[in-house]
Formats: C-alpha cells, structure tokens, sequence
C-alpha cells in the first residue's frame, strides 16, 4: 500500500502544477488502483478530482478523453462504441469488475506507460494525441518513445476521428489476470495500423508489418508475410507470465485473427 505525507485538491490546473515541482515526491493521483499495488511513500498526493477532467466529448475532427474519465466510461460511452468498431469498449471490458474498472483512469495509464496495459495499444492503433499541461499536444506514439517521465500533468487524450475498422485481441492464463500479451489493429481509408501491447514492455508499433500490409493488394499470403515480420522491429521479453518465444508465437497468431476482421 502507498502512502503520503500531505494531500490537496487544487482547484486550478496551475495550482496542481506548481505542486507537482515542489518536491520529486510530489504525484498526481489518478484512481490509484496500481498505485495500491506499491509500497512506496510520497510527500504530496495531488488530486485532480476537482479539474472538472472526467468527460468524453465529440468535437468536429476528434473524439476527446478527459484525463479522469474512468474505463467503466469508456466501456459503456455511446461516443466510444462507435469510434473504430468499439475497440476502446473492448479493449478494457475484461479487466477485473465493474467496481475496478470504475476506479481507474484514462490519464494515469497513458501518462505512466503501463507496460501491461490493454487500453494503450487501442489508443496507439488510431491516430492518439496526449495533452499535456506544460508540453502541448504530443503524439502517443513519441510520448512512449521518451525514455523518461515528464514532470507534467496530462490532461486530456485526443483521437482523431476517421471511419475505420478496429480488432483488439489478447490473451490471458484466467479472465481477471494481465495479459501475457495483446494486439490492436486499425484500418480507415489510407491504411492499416498495428499496435502491440504487453511485450512485456509498453506498446509500439510493428512498423514493418505495417509497411507490408499498406503496399498494394492484400491476400492471405501477404498477411502471413506481414505476421512474420512483427519481430523485425517489436521486441519481446520473457516474465512470470510468459516466454519471450511463446509471445512472439501468440502475436503472430492474435495479429492474423483481428487483420481478418478488419480487412
């Protein structure tokens, strides 16, 4: 269990800010459903409830995600069961219970990179901007690129919308367990995105199955090409839930089945 010294609720997103950068123990709270995971001790839990950061709105070209909206809201949201076949719903319908799934939040699992995260590779797959406080608008894609945690707050995700198809697959050893490992694919009318998650590492991009899948004509022959080159730039790792080898295997088989469903 985590613990801390000090707690406020600022009013502005200033004021959270300039409390953040009193003290590198100083942190945002999101739900703290993985905080709670920890044994660590912080100075100032900083809480964002106040912020008005909970909401999913359409705009004119994107779909927007308030930093607090929580995964039960993107489960049962109208706006995003409709944005590339759902897969925002579907990707975070299995984790754990309602309850949990109430707990957490949309901007604490972006902003901390989760490694075993479902949600991120969804989000990777479509064309995502992360807003930050302090940063700007920056794409998901070079946000999990940075090697380091930005001392900044996030404050809302932006997806653009397109007309597209979406597939989230994973696999897991029992329903409410992690991942061993995940994958996302996207297609609208310019091309096909493949996202894949718990490598055991944060998502990224099979940029060299994509490749292949976005030239020319597409046949189950270029499909099973396209598999087999996920490891040309997707690298796995091995942990208590699985094997390196037994995750490139798994990806290969999990990327065929949600390209069939999108093609």
């Amino acid at each position: 269990m985590f613990s801390f010294k000090n707690y406020i609720a600022p009013s502005t997103l200033e004021e959270a800010y300039n409390e953040l950068l009193k003290n590198k123990k100083n942190i945002i709270l999101g739900g703290t459903s993985y905080l709670r995971m920890g044994n660590v001790s912080y100075n100032t839990a900083i809480d964002l409830s106040n912020l008005s950061l909970s909401y999913i709105k359409e705009e004119k070209d994107f779909v927007c995600i308030g930093a607090m909206t929580n995964f039960r809201e993107l489960e049962t949201n109208s706006i995003t069961k409709n944005l590339y076949s759902g897969i925002l719903s579907e990707c975070v319908k299995h984790i754990l219970g309602v309850q949990f799934r109430a707990n957490v939040r949309v901007g604490a699992t972006v902003f901390s990179k989760y490694g075993f995260s479902d949600l991120i590779p969804a989000l990777l797959a479509m064309d995502t901007t992360v807003v930050l406080y302090k940063g700007g608008e920056i794409s998901l894609e070079n946000y999990l690129n940075e090697e380091k945690l930005r001392r900044d707050i996030l404050v809302e995700i932006k997806i653009a919308k397109k007309h597209g198809k979406g597939s989230f697959k994973s696999i897991r050893k029992s329903k409410t367990d992690y991942a061993i490992t995940n994958c996302c694919v996207t297609k609208d009318d310019k091309r096909i995105k493949v996202a894949i998650g718990v490598r055991p590492g944060k998502a990224m991009l099979a940029l060299k199955t994509m490749d292949i899948l976005n030239s020319g004509t597409i046949d189950e022959n270029k499909i099973d090409e396209a598999c087999e080159h996920i490891t040309d730039n997707v690298t796995y790792g091995t942990n208590m839930r699985g094997s390196k080898e037994y995750r490139e295997a798994v990806s290969k088989v999990l990327v065929k089945r949600a390209l069939k469903e999108v093609l």
